[in-house]
């Protein structure tokens, strides 16, 4: 069994979104060397740029429905665009992501023997008629519906994770990530956290589709990513998940609103517009199984995580116009 206290080579493919670029930096402060891959199709290279002149880092620009070629000693699949606005903007190429891009890292890590992380996610479980979620919950999922190229792709991509496991004895980890936010979350993504802080910064109506009673939950991206490692820090082969990772505290979105009018001290007001198809009414993850294996739970109260993103936010504006 490989020491994985030691030096690795380790590949993270979107490496250069949001959640990727945090977890490079983290490894790479392990003192890890990392090839960053990413076709940036939603990457971003500015989040990787400050980490160029490392000789401990690479970054290659790939797509990986495409195969891949490269000796490493483990792998952290991050690779598909993670909001609506992304993924449905071109279904067929997300699903293809999720279900052929799992296939050929799956492919890599087989042929290296090395252990590799799916980065899955709460929409596996759908508009669920169970609350909190659980992992033992199968999911509620429209499988024909516009988010389903993203969550029906997840879906699959778990599917072959532990086939691969089941079959070829592969050192698989899956990881259902819930909805995680902080500092480096595109600015046009449409997601819930980012839509709010841009458009109380810039003093226009905060848009809450339905009548803002669904609820989330949040999770800063330091305690997400602490979560990957600690999940890949388990030396037992045979402990694939999933985990749920993600803050158990739920806040309905208008609440969220509200908090962000008030950090920001914006004369936003809020605007109803009609909830989207298949969005879930309520979203809140079960942790008992990472605080159990990991010893993990969220340590960034909302406030304090906000208060960054909002600063991020901020700087962003001033600087890009965007």
């Amino acid at each position: 069994m490989r020491d994985y206290s030691i030096r690795k080579r380790v590949l993270v493919t979107g490496g250069a979104g949001f959640l990727g670029s945090h977890l490079v930096e983290s490894l790479l402060e392990q003192g890890n060397e990392v090839i960053c891959l990413d076709n940036l199709f939603t990457g971003i290279k500015q989040n990787i740029e400050h980490l160029l002149g490392n000789p401990r880092f690479e970054f290659i620009r790939h797509d990986v429905t495409n195969p891949l070629y490269y000796e490493v000693d483990e792998i952290y699949n991050l690779a598909c665009p993670a909001s609506p606005i992304h993924y449905q903007h071109d279904p067929v190429q997300t699903i293809k992501t999720s279900v052929h891009g799992a296939i050929n890292v799956l492919d890599l890590a087989k042929r290296l023997n090395v252990r590799i992380l799916q980065a899955s996610t709460s929409e596996v479980y759908g508009d669920p008629a169970v609350h909190p979620q659980s992992e033992e919950y199968w999911g509620n999922v429209n499988p024909i519906g516009p988010r389903s190229c993203y969550d029906e792709g997840k879906r699959c991509a778990e599917t072959l994770f532990f086939d691969y496991h089941r079959q070829y004895g592969l050192d698989i980890r899956v990881v259902r990530i819930f909805n995680t936010y902080g500092p480096r979350m595109h600015p046009n993504d449409g997601r819930v956290i980012s839509n709010f802080i841009i458009q109380a910064l810039r003093g226009e109506d905060i848009t809450i589709y339905g009548n803002g009673s669904q609820t989330r939950s949040f999770c800063y991206v330091d305690d997400m990513v602490d979560g990957f490692l600690r999940f890949m820090a388990v030396s037992d082969r045979n402990c694939p998940g999933p985990i749920n990772l993600g803050n158990p505290r739920e806040f309905t979105i208008r609440q969220l609103g509200e908090i962000v009018i008030e950090m920001t001290g914006s004369s936003s007001k809020l605007v109803f517009h009609t909830l989207p198809t298949d969005d879930p009414k309520q979203r809140q993850p079960d942790i008992s199984r990472a605080r159990e294996l990991l010893e993990w739970h969220p340590e960034t109260e909302v406030e304090s995580g906000l208060r960054k993103t909002i600063s991020y936010f901020d700087k962003l504006l001033s600087e890009e116009n965007y």
